[in-house]
């Protein structure tokens, strides 16, 4: 479950930093728009709790390199 005060703009923009991922890569890879990671990133929007659940498992996927934004921005971490 993502924290309430979460810094959404921030979790998207350093996760997809941290896969090495353009904004266009990025939306492909979660099955977005490339506009929607772009408004994200901006925070003129938020990820719906599918797109949240699917970011959780891409910062899982990533192990060590994750770990510290799932303890950031994600309650229940089970790391």
């Amino acid at each position: 479950m993502l924290n309430a005060q979460a810094d959404i703009p921030r979790l998207v923009r350093e996760l997809r930093q941290r896969t090495g991922l353009t904004q266009e890569k990025f939306a492909a890879k979660l099955g977005v728009t490339y506009p929607t990671i772009n408004r994200w990133e901006n925070g003129r929007a938020k990820p719906s709790p599918l797109a949240l659940k699917q970011i959780e498992d891409l910062l899982r996927g990533l192990g060590d390199r994750g770990k510290d934004l799932l303890r950031e921005f994600f309650t229940d971490e089970e790391i």
